[in-house]
């Protein structure tokens, strides 16, 4: 015992939880991507100290409850209306780090204008978008990103072009929007892949303090219940048919692709 004891030291932890998180239990299904991805924010909150800067804004969805796990300041948007939320909030509180939260049902359909125009505009705010291609919360129907051929309540057939058209790639259509200054896609299904979007998540933060614009974090996630699916097999399908249609990594970074543009922008 006195060796553990020994061992069981501040300096000596390698890992712990953030204080930034809650000890409230989470009520997502076991394997959904949106608890690792609470912690990563969580974290990156800690890291960057700004925990009584930082304002969180949630829409409808499974992320609905994020206040209760993630502790900030808080408010709660109507269906898709997260990014208005997330522009007022910060032009009237410009020292704050405002950040929207929101799954593909919310941002990508009834969302959409919202999410184009703000980041059009280029508010200076961080946008996470998480994509599980279906409306998890409300029963697993079809969403704007749902693959093509892919089942859901509403689809039990497939998604069909000639019926539903194509699946909506959000994030490289913002890509294309001036106001965009950083826009990536990334995912939290393995170890390697939880350390690279906790880099993007942070440097979206990091571009709030530098007023360059909006940044766009896209996470491609699972929804194992929706999918009907254990994590696991959830986690492989993933690999071989979302990330196909929708792959890794950044589209866009204004300081590293675009210098001189970058320069201009920031005077």
């Amino acid at each position: 015992m006195a060796d553990l004891e020994k061992i069981m030291k501040e300096e000596n932890i390698v890992y712990k939880k953030t204080k930034v998180l809650t000890d409230n239990v989470m009520h997502y299904c076991p394997g959904c991507s949106h608890g690792v991805v609470h912690k990563l924010i969580a974290e990156v909150i800690e890291e960057l100290g700004i925990q009584d800067k930082t304002i969180g804004i949630s829409p409808v969805g499974c992320s609905v409850f994020a206040y209760n796990y993630i502790d900030i300041d808080w408010q709660e948007a109507a269906h898709g209306r997260a990014p208005a939320n997330a522009t007022a909030t910060k032009r009237l509180m410009p020292d704050k780090f405002v950040f929207s939260y929101q799954g593909d049902g919310d941002l990508a359909s009834i969302g959409a204008a919202e999410t184009l125009h703000a980041c059009n505009r280029g508010e200076n705010i961080t946008m996470i978008f998480i994509n599980n291609a279906m409306y998890g919360m409300t029963g697993g129907q079809m969403a704007p990103t749902t693959l093509v051929g892919m089942k859901t309540s509403t689809t039990p057939y497939g998604r069909n072009i000639d019926l539903n058209g194509y699946p909506m790639k959000m994030t490289e259509i913002v890509a294309s929007l001036p106001g965009t200054c950083y826009v990536t896609r990334q995912s939290v299904h393995d170890a390697a892949s939880v350390k690279r979007c906790k880099k993007a998540i942070k440097k979206g933060f990091e571009n709030q303090a530098k007023k360059i614009g909006t940044s766009f974090i896209e996470i491609t996630s699972t929804c194992n219940s929706g999918w009907k699916m254990p994590p696991v097999e959830a986690n492989k399908w993933m690999e071989k048919h979302m990330f196909a249609y929708y792959p890794q990594g950044d589209l866009k970074d204004a300081e590293r692709d675009n210098p001189d543009d970058y320069i201009k922008y920031i005077k």
